[in-house]
């Protein structure tokens, strides 16, 4: 798996919350078991109707209520400084979340007062209301864009509040005995530790951040939050403030019926469709193919995270040159056959057409991932001198997902194999006509929990001299490992197709969930098949007459991550995490002891 895919992963950990009244729902109850729980640890000998009543009553004021009240106002507080991220089911979460420390801190202090005859429990209730206060603190100063005396004041609103309704309350119930003045000066040290901790710790990790990329961790932190939670694209202005322009190619195929309408477009940017989600080019391929009113596949040109468009406005450029490409074709009624090529581990599939032709590289069976822009241009360029064809379009099918191997890279030895399979490639004459039929499968609603992202399935199918070669494409991130040796091999034995070829778009837009990289393949096999074959059958219907012509036209200035910028912003992110596994534990735990020293070392009396 690439670093970028590394870091594309971490989308695993956002959760989908529940509605905010099936949150107060639950802070209710939870709320009223722990008063119980109070009651029944602190009371010993408290009847059945006390443990219900008075711990029912005494949890829902102090934690339920406050919780409540404060999931209830965080939005709108968050929402007047301007902040991003928190919808009122974040907040009655968040507020839900706070309270659960308090109330497991409050329970185990008691527990342990119990077992010890130690007079513990208040001090545990003071050190829960601190680590609330730490983690709506952390969550509103993370993620929310708000600035840092703002956090402060909203994360402190509800262990406050707690603190004072459990005061208040006291008098009945359990009847604590402690200062309440002494106890909130506690309260308000322990917290001032905890802040202090929380924002060197933030300072430190985000320095390198800052230094390298021009932007903050916590700005990229919330900027994420914020498209996956809600589609928001804030993050590509920070990309495109670090971003690099760059020239790039794109391979077009194109077309048109005998009374010269257009029949399909078969697209290969050398752009790559990252990097995530709907973020820059992540839905690229969707979206460039919906540009267009002829059927058309946009597939996976050689290309890595370098050439992640910033913002999804580049792919404008692209489609600019697409059309620019669609202007100058010229056209013939002929093409060759399609066949294939292989050297080691690498295996190229050819078809000639005017000017120009297809190269469909694939490692499958063995596993890989993207195939470099450079490594793609060499392919092409050599082809072009051993063989004499102007237009030579490279498609990285992107068919065997391999979570140990990375990109075909300058230096490896796929890219030697790649350049002694194109040596093999014979030239062939353009002798026979030419027949197109198309289609696009929903794959019977597989989705992107699935690995199937919005173009779903389409196929292609070119007839030539009665051979029918079957071009599937994927609106997918890679293949699970033997998948494509499967499908062929399911395919073939049907008959109905001479040749075929699997390709996966490489759409980034799947892998916002749960399971991270997502290829298509590691579930539901055989719907995937049942889909391909009436896919095919579909196409093979739709068979016309067509002419065929190729162009690769450069893209111009079209602004990605660049070869510098991505190298250096996944280092940053990588090098970020791993000062994080150090400084946290180090930060923290100072803090922890000083605030544990602090809240059950000190004795303060007041009045």
């Amino acid at each position: 798996m690439s670093s970028m895919g590394n870091v594309a992963s971490l989308s695993k950990y956002i959760l989908t919350l529940p509605k905010y009244k099936i949150t107060a729902t639950i802070i209710t109850i939870l709320s009223i078991i722990y008063g119980m729980l109070m009651i029944t640890i602190n009371k010993p000998g408290a009847d059945l109707f006390q443990i219900i009543v008075d711990g029912g009553v005494f949890g829902f004021i102090t934690c339920g209520l406050t919780a409540i009240l404060t999931g209830s106002t965080s939005q709108k507080w968050v929402s007047h400084y301007k902040g991003i991220n928190l919808k009122l089911k974040h907040s009655m979460f968040l507020s839900l979340s706070s309270m659960f420390f308090l109330t497991f801190m409050s329970i185990v202090g008691s527990i342990i007062g119990r077992i010890t005859h130690i007079n513990i429990p208040i001090n545990s209730f003071i050190l829960g209301c601190a680590i609330m206060f730490a983690f709506n603190f952390l969550v509103l100063w993370g993620v929310t864009q708000i600035k840092l005396r703002q956090a402060t004041l909203i994360a402190f609103i509800q262990p406050i509040l707690t603190f004072i309704l459990f005061a208040i309350i006291n008098v009945g119930g359990i009847r604590f005995q402690f200062s309440i003045i002494g106890s909130l000066i506690k309260l308000i040290a322990a917290c001032i530790i905890i802040l202090i901790a929380i924002y060197l710790f933030v300072k430190i990790i985000e320095a390198p951040m800052q230094k390298n990329m021009g932007f903050s961790v916590l700005k990229l932190l919330s900027y994420f939050v914020a498209h996956m939670n809600e589609d928001l694209l804030l993050i590509e202005d920070l990309f495109e403030g670090a971003g690099e322009t760059i020239d790039t190619l794109v391979g077009i195929i194109s077309f048109k019926r005998e009374d010269n309408t257009n029949k399909a477009l078969f697209i290969s940017p050398y752009v790559h469709p990252g990097p995530i989600g709907d973020i820059g080019g992540g839905n690229m391929p969707t979206i460039l193919a919906n540009r267009f009113n002829e059927f058309t596949m946009v597939a996976h040109g050689p290309s890595t995270h370098d050439f992640n468009p910033v913002s999804i406005k580049e792919i404008d450029k692209i489609e600019n040159a697409v059309n620019n490409g669609l202007n100058t074709i010229t056209y013939s009624t002929k093409a060759s056959e399609f066949k294939r090529y292989n050297y080691k581990k690498a295996n190229i599939g050819v078809q000639f057409f005017n000017e120009g032709m297809i190269m469909l590289s694939t490692f499958a069976p063995s596993g890989s991932d993207d195939i470099e822009f450079s490594v793609g241009l060499s392919i092409m360029l050599e082809s072009q001198k051993l063989l004499n064809t102007e237009n030579n379009i490279v498609v990285d099918c992107h068919n065997s997902f391999n979570a140990e191997k990375g990109g075909v890279l300058p230096g490896n030895p796929e890219l030697f194999q790649l350049i002694e399979t194109v040596s093999e490639i014979e030239k062939k004459d353009l002798e026979y006509p030419i027949k197109v039929g198309c289609n696009q499968h929903d794959c019977f609603g597989l989705g992107k929990e699935q690995g199937i992202g919005d173009s779903q399935l389409k196929t292609m199918v070119i007839e030539v001299n009665n051979q029918k070669t079957a071009y599937l494409l994927f609106d997918s991130n890679n293949m699970e490992l033997g998948f494509r040796e499967r499908i062929l091999t399911e395919i073939k034995k049907l008959e109905i197709v001479d040749e075929i070829e699997v390709m996966t778009t490489d759409t980034h837009s799947v892998n916002t969930l749960s399971n991270g990289y997502n290829p298509v393949g590691i579930t539901e096999k055989e719907t995937i098949i049942k889909s391909i074959v009436q896919s095919i059958n579909l196409a093979i219907e739709d068979l016309e007459p067509v002419k065929a012509g190729t162009k690769v036209e450069k893209i111009e200035n079209i602004k990605t991550f660049g070869p510098n910028k991505s190298t250096e912003l996944i280092s940053t992110i990588s090098s970020t995490l791993s000062v994080t596994k150090i400084v946290f534990p180090i930060v923290f735990l100072i803090s922890i002891i000083l605030i544990l020293v602090w809240v059950f070392g000190v004795q303060i009396t007041v009045g």
